[in-house]
């Protein structure tokens, strides 16, 4: 979507005299955002710097905010319509149904905001287009795929349907999230992503590009973390990279409470007014801070102001951003010419919607192992439903709230009626006595915990991660805290932002200890017999009363078909704030499968998460195994159109499924090159690959065809078309997902082991066959070559590879790209951060504003530089040694311990970057090499000629040294 043109005459009103040039429709876009910025005055211009921007009433302006959350439907403002997580969303592989559920939401989004135009913004908050580099980031629910260019398919399609297809007025106005490199909750704010430079533009870059590009996104929002040392909301990268990607507008938004982070978590710069000076220059035009309060944030920004930190031209810069996207929701343009002024409250949730949230939950589910044993079930059967899911819908932070729930029990009893289903959640009920007395925790008829001679009893749901949640059997709420300390027995389930409602049980050599896991103290009970939290616990001895297991298994027996419904409660233990450490479903859960599964070996498990589980035993042992996002309020309905066979399961995965987290490299760990992460360097055999997902039926592919063995670089001849047959080979209706996967054979860097390029979803009938066609470019087949700092297309050959996923390939062939190869590095200027391989070092800042260097974590740390030609010339070192005790750093040839010792730099400590400079020229070899001529007070090394490329390397003698570059 590019600015839109002006009006046409006939559809703007007549140009009346009076009117001001930013109100006139049919002046050009720029005129009118010249016209209103000139108007304000700075202290107004600085009010429209904050995320809620007062009205200006002498101009006619109204109020204003950005940050509507809508990730998947309209969230923290009421019942609206629940579509599938994101991840769910993706899993469907079906951009044109994620633009249908973009384009609801941002109908639902445009009727809430009719009704409250300050208190609901038509700036929103979606999509998130992280790639879900490891499953266990607390926010994977967020996020689309694993893959960059899948995640820019998805990302682009939701946000064309939320943006709309009106050629003047956008409908919302979408944000991306996070920029960039966002992947772990733990530390969020103050842990650094470490990002080499392929990683950036192979990994990073591409998934917000393509929706930037594509007009899909009209907005970014920065991550809370740092990359390379740097805070995102101060990266130049806002300005060099995202900015020109389009020729409209980008606004930029900070992310909530990330301003005053900078200054204070962060402690990146000294105060306030620095701080949103800085981020002002880096391109943040508006500022998430306060909550509604702008005063913090307008102090800090006038102060900036008065104190020459930034120009009235850096003001309004930003202003006209957001002025910009204002004019563009048809903010400043009289009510008739508004195309969405008729969208009707009833909406909201709509029979339309909620047939979309139905169709859009059934093509989330993913039918990860399938025996042909026990599915699509008959209307004949007698079924155990079981499991904490099974009876339940939870929101997720990001969701709206739900207007109904179809669970997993009503869809199936739906099908087959009550009598036919027996249902039980699978979880133990159990008391809880003060050890060594005869006293209990017990629930009163006012809901407050307190001690009793009566036992009261607690159905105990296990989430995983040591949480527990505790719910009364008394009144049927779970236990929480109220915020003076109290303890209750009065909500729905874990809830909120801050969840109040679970406990993490610790042994002692008493007995049990309850930790409450928002504040982190313990149940105790004090001297009147009230139940507080405190520094220290009280023990408890647990009993079961029911074992939810065996009581599951005895349903399972004396029913045809089991199905156990597992998975996440989407508050706990994996969520914003929190990330998981393990992979593993809960013990509980896990128990209760393996239960019901030898009471009942039909048994089918149902896993609805936010996230990939390792289930290596179920996989084994059961006959079958489905998977899905958790699917919104139609999820039942769509449960059972997939289970009994009314619709084919479509969905494949959007990310690998690990047998355990010991195949995952460290979480803080960006480097996915380096740590063969992602489908795309992943060594070993997943429990399930990246696109897996299969059908009731079966296909089979052949007759590959390329329109050519060989393209070019770019040029008319720098495209393919791959061309191949699927034939439904079984006797059922199915829809495949065929995937088009490429590898480099040959390179001189590092490449992935396979990468999607394409796919193509085909609906077939049994014995039906279609030919499919894809187009590959050549251009899309390069990388980033960090010897000269852009894009390259190497000389080589590569695989074309056809198949159901990432590691199921039917077919193959070869196609051979006439592009480049790579000279030889010479010291023009070699930057540190354009190694091939390193151990123990990481990236950090150059200078505080801009560029990277690589800082080493200890002693013979080393980077790597291949292909590397030293010739006659006068070379410079930009080096600093941030450590206490002089220091030094080698350079060697071949080899980082033995190898040949050109010179060594002699670093004294200094934080900040110095250069060392060598007199070079040529010398045949025997005779003495030249010295090396620091600057003053740096130290001396020596260094000769190389003339044949050899692997250089740098080798650190402590931790703390800087090395930026080696120029000429």
């Amino acid at each position: 979507m590019s600015t839109p043109a002006p009006l046409p005459p006939d559809r703007a009103p007549d140009r009346a005299p009076h009117r001001e040039p930013c109100r006139d429709p049919a002046r050009p876009l720029d005129e009118r955002v010249d016209d209103l910025l000139a108007r304000l005055t700075t202290d107004e211009k600085i009010a429209l710097l904050h995320q809620h921007q007062a009205p200006i009433a002498r101009l006619g302006i109204g109020a204003f905010r950005t940050g509507t959350e809508a990730l998947h439907g309209v969230a923290w403002h009421g019942p609206a319509t629940v579509f599938p997580q994101a991840i769910g969303l993706a899993a469907g592989w079906n951009p044109e149904l994620v633009r249908a559920v973009g384009a609801a939401v941002g109908d639902e989004v445009r009727v809430f905001h009719h009704k409250d135009p300050a208190g609901v913004g038509l700036n929103v908050w979606a999509p998130v287009v992280n790639p879900l580099r490891d499953p266990r980031w607390g926010r994977n629910e967020e996020g689309y795929a694993e893959d960059p260019w899948l995640t820019g398919v998805i990302a682009t399609a939701y946000g064309q349907g939320l943006a709309g297809d009106h050629p003047a007025y956008l409908k919302t106005a979408p944000t991306l999230k996070h920029f960039l490199a966002y992947n772990n909750e733990t530390d969020r704010c103050t842990s650094s992503s470490n990002l080499p430079p392929r990683v950036l533009h192979e990994y990073e870059l591409p998934a917000f590009r393509v929706p930037i590009e594509s007009g899909a996104a009209i907005a970014v929002m920065p991550s809370y973390n740092l990359v390379n040392g740097r805070p995102t909301h101060l990266s130049p990268l806002i300005n060099d990279e995202l900015r020109t990607w389009t020729t409209d507008d980008l606004l930029v938004v900070s992310d909530a409470y990330a301003p005053a982070n900078l200054f204070g978590l962060q402690q990146y710069l000294p105060d306030g007014p620095s701080a949103y000076a800085a981020a002002l220059r880096a391109g943040i035009d508006s500022f998430t801070q306060d909550g509604t309060d702008a005063a913090p944030s307008i102090e800090r920004i006038g102060a900036a102001l008065d104190r020459g930190l930034i120009t009235v031209a850096d003001l309004d810069t930003a202003v006209r951003r957001t002025l910009a996207i204002r004019f563009r929701l048809g903010e400043f343009d009289p009510p008739e010419l508004d195309p969405y002024r008729e969208l009707e409250p009833e909406l909201v949730n709509c029979p339309a919607h909620r047939l979309l949230a139905q169709d859009a939950a059934r093509e989330a589910i993913v039918l990860l192992k399938h025996d042909g044993q026990v599915l699509p079930l008959t209307t004949a059967v007698r079924v155990a439903v079981v499991g904490p899911l099974a009876g339940t819908l939870s929101e997720d932070w990001y969701a709206g709230t739900l207007p109904y729930q179809i669970t997993a029990l009503d869809g199936i009893a739906e099908r087959l009626g009550q009598a036919q289903v027996e249902y039980c959640e699978g979880v133990d009920r159990v008391t809880l006595r003060v050890a060594g007395t005869l006293s209990y925790l017990t629930v009163g008829g006012d809901a407050v915990l307190r001690i009793g001679t009566e036992a009261g009893e607690f159905d105990l749901f296990d989430w995983g991660g040591g949480a527990w949640a505790l719910r009364s059997a008394g009144n049927g709420q779970h236990l929480s805290v109220t915020d003076d300390g109290e303890l209750v027995a009065d909500q729905p389930g874990p809830n909120g932002w801050e969840v109040k409602q679970t406990f993490g049980p610790e042994r002692s050599p008493d007995g049990l200890l309850l930790r409450h896991l928002h504040s982190g103290q313990y149940l105790r009970i004090a001297s009147d017999g009230s139940v507080r939290l405190a520094a220290d616990g009280t023990a408890f001895e647990l009993a079961v009363v029911i074992d939810g297991a065996a009581r599951a298994a005895t349903l399972a027996a004396r029913a045809d078909v089991a199905i156990v419904v597992a998975g996440n409660h989407p508050l706990v233990n994996g969520r914003e704030t929190e990330d998981r450490a393990e992979l593993d479903l809960p013990a509980a859960q896990d128990r209760l499968i393996r239960a019901v599964h030898a009471a009942n070996p039909r048994t089918v498990l149902v896993l609805s998460s936010s996230y990939p589980y390792a289930i290596g035993w179920a996989q084994e042992h059961l006959p079958a195994i489905l998977w899905s996002a958790h699917g919104g309020q139609e999820y039942g309905r769509a449960l059972a159109d997939v289970l009994f066979g009314e619709h084919d399961p479509v969905g494949r995965l959007p990310q690998t499924w690990y047998h355990s987290a010991a195949e995952l490299p460290d979480l803080f760990d960006y480097d996915i090159i380096a740590t063969d992460a992602t489908y795309l360097y992943f060594r070993g055999t997943p429990l399930y690959p990246f696109g897996h997902g299969l059908s009731y039926t079966t296909f089979g592919y052949d007759g590959l065809r390329l329109s050519t063995p060989s393209i070019g670089a770019d040029g008319e001849d720098g495209e393919v078309r791959v061309a191949f047959t699927v034939t439904n080979t079984g006797d059922r209706p199915g829809t495949e997902v065929a995937q088009l996967y490429t590898r480099q054979q040959r390179s001189r860097v590092k490449q992935p082991l396979r990468q999607l390029r394409d796919f193509r979803r085909v609906s077939l009938r049994p014995g039906e066959s279609v030919e499919v066609e894809l187009t590959l470019a050549a251009a899309d087949l390069g990388f980033w070559d960090v010897t000269r700092d852009r894009h390259c297309v190497e000389a080589a050959r590569h695989s074309i590879m056809i198949g159901r996923s990432s590691t199921d390939l039917r077919l193959t062939a070869t196609l051979d790209v006439r592009g480049e190869r790579i000279p030889p590095r010479t010291l023009g200027r070699l930057a540190a951060t354009s190694f091939d391989d390193y151990c123990a070092t990481t990236l950090t800042t150059a200078t505080r504003e801009r560029g990277d260097a690589v800082i080493s974590l200890e002693p013979q740390a080393w980077l790597a530089f291949d292909d590397v030609l030293l010739t006659p010339a006068t070379y410079q070192a930009r080096v600093a040694n941030r450590g206490n005790q002089p220091a030094t750093i080698q350079l060697r040839l071949d080899d980082p311990l033995h190898g040949e010792l050109l010179g060594t730099l002699q670093i004294p400590p200094t934080p900040d970057l110095r250069e060392l400079q060598l007199d070079s020229t040529y010398t045949p070899t025997g005779t003495p090499a030249p010295a090396w001529s620091p600057a003053p007070g740096a130290g001396s090394g020596r260094i000769r000629t190389v003339e044949v490329p050899r692997t250089l390397y740098a080798v650190f003698s402590a931790a703390d040294l800087v090395l930026e570059s080696l120029t000429v």
